[in-house]
């Protein structure tokens, strides 16, 4: 059984600094889980950067769990999960994480593993969503049988000189895009589901 923990983004700015989110993830995994840190929809020389930055939120935030991090790259991914408990793909562009994670036999590669996304890192794993970025609809990989709208009624893009997200509208066309049947998930900031596959 494959544990899929998806969030709608920008846990870690919550009131709880995400730490319900990860102990989700962490959850029966002791008190040292190894966590594989994917950050394929972000461009290259921000992952080191941001691997950092991770390191450094894990070790403010947990006292209890001391996680071991490593840092995802493609040419050694499928090695990589085996070697690790769970995997956190974080957001960023939907067409840069499709690109990467398309070529992966998923979820063959990561089955009985925990599977945690944020944003545009949980969009990927679904068969449709609906893009704040793009402000469209798209296709996921379709691992997981629903629609997805991620940072739902939040202030993303706020400053964006296309205006503020019209949310209801996006909603509005996801639920007639792809197929019909298929139930919205649709997360403010910090929210997440549990789906086990």
């Amino acid at each position: 059984m494959t544990k899929y923990v998806l969030n709608s983004g920008r846990a870690m700015n919550c009131a709880d600094r995400g730490r319900k989110f990860f102990d989700e993830i962490f959850k029966g995994l002791g008190e040292n889980p190894k966590l594989l840190i994917c950050y394929f929809a972000k461009a290259r020389e921000k992952w080191e950067e941001n691997f950092a930055k991770d390191e450094q939120y894990f070790k403010e935030v947990f006292d209890d769990i001391n996680p071991v991090l490593t840092l995802a790259f493609p040419d050694k991914f499928e090695d990589q999960i085996k070697q690790n408990d769970a995997i956190f793909i974080h957001g960023g562009d939907d067409h840069l994480i499709q690109f990467w994670l398309k070529q992966f036999d998923l979820p063959k590669i990561w089955a009985g593993k925990v599977i945690a996304s944020s944003s545009a890192g949980s969009d990927v794993l679904v068969k449709h969503f609906w893009t704040c970025d793009w402000r469209e609809c798209l296709d996921g990989l379709g691992i997981l049988p629903i629609k997805f709208l991620a940072h739902y009624k939040s202030e993303y893009g706020i400053n964006d000189p296309r205006g503020p997200v019209n949310w209801e509208n996006g909603y509005t066309e996801l639920e007639k895009f792809g197929d019909a049947s298929l139930p919205i998930c649709a997360l403010k900031e910090g929210e997440f589901e549990i789906f086990e596959m």
